[in-house]
C-alpha cells in the first residue's frame, strides 16, 4: 500500500514537472513564455526538456569547492562585472591620456619644424632663445615622444 502511494505521488509530480510550455508574442511585441497562453494569441508549443536533465549547478568558487549559493553566485558576478567596468574605465582614461600626449607632442614638433626662433624661460625667469643645436635636440626628443605616444 505504501509503495503504491509513493508511486502515485511520484507520477503526480512528474506530470506537474512536465507541464506544457508555450511561447507567444504579446500586443507590445514582446516574447512571453508560460504554461497557459492568453486567448486570441498565436502560441507555439515548446518541447519539454529531456527526462533526467537537471539544471546546471552554480559555478564553484574554486576548483574542488562546493557550488556557490545563488546569492553568492550573484554577488560574485556583480563583483566581477564591477572589476571589469573599472578595468575598462582605466583603459579608456589611459587611451585618452595617450591621445592628448600625442596631440601635444605633434603640436610641439610642428612649432620646432617651422624654423622660427624658440624661446624658453630659465630658473631666474629670464627669457633666452635656443640655438640650432638645442633646437635639433628638442626635435629629436619630441619625435621620440610622438613615436611613443602616437604609435598605438
Amino acid at each position: 500500500m505504501e509503495k503504491l502511494f509513493i508511486a502515485v505521488l511520484a507520477l503526480a509530480f512528474s506530470t506537474a514537472a512536465a507541464a506544457q510550455q508555450y511561447k507567444w508574442v504579446d500586443q507590445n511585441g514582446k516574447t512571453q513564455y508560460g504554461d497557459v497562453p492568453p486567448p486570441g494569441v498565436q502560441a507555439q508549443r515548446l518541447r519539454p526538456p529531456p527526462a533526467g536533465t537537471a539544471p546546471a549547478p552554480a559555478p564553484a568558487a574554486k576548483k574542488g569547492d562546493k557550488p556557490l549559493s545563488p546569492e553568492a553566485a550573484y554577488r560574485k558576478r556583480q563583483e566581477d562585472a564591477q572589476k571589469e567596468n573599472e578595468k575598462t574605465e582605466k583603459a579608456e582614461q589611459e587611451a585618452a591620456a595617450r591621445r592628448e600626449n600625442c596631440a601635444r607632442a605633434q603640436e610641439q614638433l610642428r612649432q620646432l619644424e617651422t624654423g622660427q626662433r624658440i624661446a624658453r624661460t630659465d630658473a631666474k625667469g629670464e627669457r633666452y632663445f635656443l640655438d640650432d643645436a638645442q633646437v635639433a635636440q628638442e626635435m629629436a626628443r619630441t619625435r621620440q615622444i610622438v613615436q611613443q605616444s602616437c604609435s598605438n
